[in-house]
């Protein structure tokens, strides 16, 4: 048996929106100021009562033109009296404040991640082991769960002051998130001041945090990509992306631009406010303070679990006609106590499970087989297909990984092929339907010369990768200067894969370093390019100038340095003319850098084209030496004397760099879990190692709990 948990009916209000406006503004021209101050705050408890009735239970009160009325009136009184302003008024929804950069803000309690299933049989494994922990008959007995969506999204914490919102930031790391407050605040489902209505009787605590998820909605991504490829400006892959890229703005005015919504799904903190029971419980407690809350959230009891099962599977059959993206469903121990009883394990908490929904296939014709040519010269077959729809989204292009994969698995061109949304993400062929061949069908040859620039192909002895070895291939360029001015090098503002194609087609840039010699008057004629957009372009690759040396190090696109091996190799030398001057012995003496990655950093310094480089990328003002840095401190050592096995595919680490940093820090990897094994650093489809680990009691770690680890240190191991 089940039942639901929604907001409680909301208490009509009555809008003065005539007689009191046309008063209060009057005297607003210079009246009483404690009549206009009461107004400005009736106006704005009236404001927000209403945007949330219209955004949030999507059951407005007032017309459009009453509600714009009471608006006007708010912003003229304010801009009459700017000492009444307030960071919480409706009125900063337009945005406007720019970030310089994104602080760092401590979450108040760890943001974990979920223990995932993918089956049945996972789901009634993880209620047994939920049981046995619950020793008592009388806990078990009262077993309750709670059904949620696992919204795909980007994850927010939001904190409340007296009412106020305060502070608002990303999921970061788990530890530490990146503070995007203003572009919050720009959100018109988040309330910037609770309860909205006071007349629910629901007082506002004196502090509150909740974890919430920030996303876009389907109707309103396809709209924005449409407009965007109208404009051809940058499309967004993915709903998720979207919602993720729009609140990591520096200005908060685009931010405000963008459809965002938002879920709120767990309290994290609660001082001053309603003793709270349950999971439910505070759903019920969010909604009633004007928090948007999923209303269709449902509780099971132990003895209906089956039912509960059969709702996971019935609502992953369904989930495509959501107006919204979910990957998953959350299934989590209702009862509070129970789950501080229940506690964690490693990354996870042992009183909640995800269980994600497989990638969905589909049958379609392979048309062509094309090559992708990425900034390392990697050549990467992909398939051009018939589209089709598979998941709700229609697949026209999916990987085909390397000439390997298509030889081993025999795909031919014409090929009746089976394709799955990886992740529900990423296409992917799986195989030829041979059965279905008519004869038609052509075999597929790896080329011998790049289809871009033409030059011979290389596939290294040993390797499954083929390569076009040109560093002067337009387009290795194109996607080297893309990754170049990423977030995860140089971070250049407005500088995207649009703007590196055009620079590039256009003949401005021919290696990294004309970057900082862009024609700007010349860009200015260009169609889409105004002075504002210049000068915020120009303005980015001015700061880029300044970023750390590992970051430059990062953006080279050297083959395996990444960004972790980069802070490896810059923590040892403070120049990169240092770097480009030791031989292979002296990096392979760091910890973490084995011969593979010094000899491609060897490699790649001896060429007098990348010398010649770093040179001119000096001359045009980037920092290109850290000479009167401090030594480099002792905390290398945080994981010395821990042994670490990892499995599984980590979300932006390579299983290279994941195990450089761990012995960087005076860890070490094994490949085998034991009795001996401190740490399992445990990925996306994790193996068997996992399950040992499991029975051993070896503690476990996702990516941000191992970086979290590096950071602080570990405990020691009790025995």
């Amino acid at each position: 048996m089940s039942d639901k948990v929604e907001p409680q009916e909301t208490v009509g209000r009555e809008a003065t929106v005539d007689g009191a406006v046309s008063s209060t503004a009057a005297g607003g021209a210079g009246g009483d100021e404690a009549a206009v101050a009461a107004r400005v705050q009736e106006l704005r408890d009236l404001i927000r009562y209403h945007q949330y009735r219209y955004y949030v239970l999507d059951d407005p009160e007032l017309s459009d033109a009453e509600f714009d009325k009471l608006f006007g009136e708010l912003q003229a009184l304010e801009e009459a009296h700017p000492e009444l302003r307030s960071d919480d008024s409706p009125t900063v929804r337009v945005g406007g404040l720019v970030s310089d950069r994104f602080e760092k803000t401590r979450h108040p309690t760890p943001m974990l991640s979920l223990a995932n299933a993918f089956s049945e049989e996972d789901l009634f494994a993880w209620r047994e082991r939920v049981k046995r922990l619950l020793s008592e008959e009388e806990e078990r007995a009262r077993l309750v769960y709670v059904l949620e969506p696992k919204f795909d999204g980007l994850t927010v914490v939001l904190h409340y002051e007296q009412g106020r919102f305060t502070l608002g930031a990303t999921r970061g790391d788990g530890v530490l998130g990146e503070n995007i407050t203003p572009n919050l605040r720009t959100v018109r489902e988040l309330p910037l001041h609770i309860p909205v209505d006071p007349r629910r009787g629901v007082a506002a605590p004196a502090r509150l945090v909740v974890r919430g998820e920030a996303y876009v909605e389907k109707v309103d991504f396809e709209a924005f990509n449409r407009r965007q490829i109208a404009q051809e400006e940058r499309t967004f892959a993915n709903p998720r992306n979207f919602a993720a890229g729009s609140l990591r703005q520096l200005d908060s005015r685009i931010s405000a631009g963008r459809p965002v919504k938002l879920w709120v799904y767990q309290v994290l903190v609660l001082e001053g406010g309603a003793a709270l029971a349950t999971q439910s419980g505070a759903l019920a407690y969010l909604a009633d303070l004007g928090l948007p809350v999923y209303p269709d959230v449902r509780r099971y009891a132990d003895a209906d679990f089956e039912t509960l099962v059969e709702a996971v599977a019935a609502f992953g059959a369904r989930r495509h006609d959501l107006p919204f993206e979910v990957d998953g469903v959350v299934i989590k121990v209702d009862d509070l106590a129970q789950q501080a009883q229940l506690g964690f394990t490693g990354k996870d908490p042992r009183w909640a499970i995800a269980y994600k929904f497989s990638g969905q296939e589909e049958v379609t014709r392979l048309l062509d087989i094309v090559l992708n040519v990425g900034r390392t010269g990697v050549v990467t077959p992909n398939a051009v297909l018939e589209p089709v729809q598979i998941g709700g989204v229609t697949v026209s292009k999916a990987t085909l990984h390397n000439e390997d994969y298509i030889k081993a698995l025999d795909i031919r061109v014409g090929d009746q092929v089976l394709v799955k949304r990886a992740g529900d993400v990423i296409p992917k062929v799986l195989r030829p339907l041979v059965e279905l061949r008519s004869g038609d069908e052509q075999p597929w040859q790896m080329p011998a010369t790049c289809p871009t620039c033409g030059q011979p192909l290389v596939r290294p002895e040993g390797e499954a990768a083929t390569y076009c070895v040109n560093n002067a291939c337009p387009a290795q360029l194109v996607r080297l200067v893309e990754h170049f001015v990423g977030r995860g090098a140089m971070d250049v503002e407005g500088f995207g894969i649009r703007q590196a194609e055009l620079f590039v087609e256009r003949g401005y840039i021919h290696d990294l370093a004309d970057i900082y010699a862009l024609p700007w008057d010349e860009i200015r004629q260009l169609e889409g390019y105004g002075d504002k957009r210049v000068e915020n372009l120009q303005a980015g690759v001015e700061a880029s100038k300044q970023r750390p040396l590992a970051r430059l190090l990062t953006g080279l696109g050297i083959r395996y340095v990444g960004s972790v091996v980069a802070e490896l190799l810059m923590a040892h030398f403070a120049s990169l003319d240092a770097l480009m001057a030791a031989p292979a012995e002296e990096l392979n003496r760091i910890d973490g850098i084995g011969p593979r990655i010094a000899a491609s950093v060897v490699d790649y310094f001896s060429l007098q084209p990348n010398r010649d480089l770093v040179r001119r990328l000096a001359e045009a003002g980037v920092r290109t030496a850290d000479l009167d840095r401090p030594a480099r401190p002792a905390a290398a050592a945080a994981l010395s004397g821990k042994t670490f096995v990892i499995t599984g595919t980590l979300p932006a680490l390579s299983r290279d760099e994941a195990k450089a940093l761990i012995e960087a820090h005076g860890g070490k990897v094994t490949g085998s879990v034991s009795g001996k094994t401190d740490f399992l650093v445990v990925g996306e489809n994790a193996g068997s190692k996992l399950d040992k680990a499991t029975r051993l009691g070896v503690a476990t770690l996702d990516e941000a709990g191992l970086l979290a680890l590096v950071a602080s240190g570990p405990e020691p191991r009790t025995a």
